[in-house]
């Protein structure tokens, strides 16, 4: 494990009550060599600064709290939070609870932490299931009266809960795709960006995806801007535009580490081989960087 490169402190303030000083001075006094201030309601899933805090984090870095509940939600939401930071590189220390990533025993707790969660869904299935054997046996039809006879009313009801359930589970996991999306749209092919999101060990395809900001957009929870679709480019070479996505994605790859990933996915190498070389990496980056696909 490397060891980490710079502390920096998140604190997340009640709205309008300004500056929370003990926070500030516990994370001084943890070494945080910047720490950024988030001002908004507990029971509110947006996290402006805590998603740029994030996207701008360098491979090391340790995100420090002064406690959970300053950052997270939900276990569900703390571990989403904590994936999205071990997608950058990066390591997540809570001041006063046995949460560090960086240690082994930290690293440790997180996992029972984890495990009691997929423990609980688990005994969650176990209740209903057992419920609805037990309504069946008393002569009772599991399941919404209205939805079996199809009301409206009753149809409407459990459609606009569904939706509600779906928003809520994209704003808990934004800071683990959105990043991305924001820095590759609408320059790159959703396509594209299904495969980098997928590389780091997520699970979308283009339609979820597109779906997915479709419905923050609609939330103005996005900007518009990410639909617009994406330019022509000549020439239309498709690993010139895979390479660029995955580099501006996380520029701290090596020219071999992208070569190593374009083999995983499977990639034949542009000029032949059976192995992606550094050398025909930096000719298609070169390329990239000639079309405009990257700007610096």
């Amino acid at each position: 494990m490397p060891g980490p490169k710079r502390l920096i402190g998140y604190a997340r303030v009640s709205t309008g009550n300004g500056t929370d000083d003990v926070q500030i001075d516990e994370l001084n006094a943890a070494g945080c060599e910047r720490i950024f201030e988030e001002d908004g309601s507990g029971a509110s899933r947006s996290r402006p600064v805590l998603e740029r805090l994030i996207n701008n984090l360098a491979l090391g870095d340790v995100l420090v709290v002064v406690r959970l509940d300053r950052i997270a939600l939900s276990v569900t939401h703390l571990l989403q939070v904590i994936e999205a930071l071990e997608a950058r590189g990066a390591y997540f220390r809570s001041i006063h609870d046995p949460i560090d990533t960086t240690t082994l025993q930290g690293s440790f707790s997180l996992q029972v932490l984890t495990s009691v969660t997929r423990l609980e869904r688990s005994l969650s299935a176990e209740r209903t299931k057992a419920g609805i054997k037990a309504a069946k046996s008393r002569g009772k039809l599991p399941g919404n009266p209205g939805l079996r006879e199809r009301q409206p009313e009753a149809i409407n009801a459990v459609s606009k809960a569904r939706e509600e359930i779906y928003l809520g589970e994209l704003k808990a996991g934004l800071q683990t795709w959105l990043p991305t999306v924001k820095h590759l749209r609408p320059q790159h092919s959703w396509d594209n960006i299904v495969q980098v999101l997928n590389r780091r060990g997520q699970v979308w395809t283009v339609e979820r995806l597109r779906r997915a900001v479709h419905r923050l957009v609609r939330e103005k929870l996005a900007d518009s801007e990410l639909l617009t679709r994406a330019p022509r480019r000549a020439p239309e070479d498709r690993l010139m535009k895979l390479v660029a996505a995955i580099a501006i994605a996380d520029p701290n790859l090596s020219l071999r580490s992208i070569a190593a990933q374009l083999d995983q996915l499977g990639e034949r190498p542009a000029r032949g081989g059976r192995k992606w070389q550094a050398s025909s990496v930096r000719h298609l980056l070169d390329e990239a960087h000639r079309f405009g696909l990257i700007r610096h």
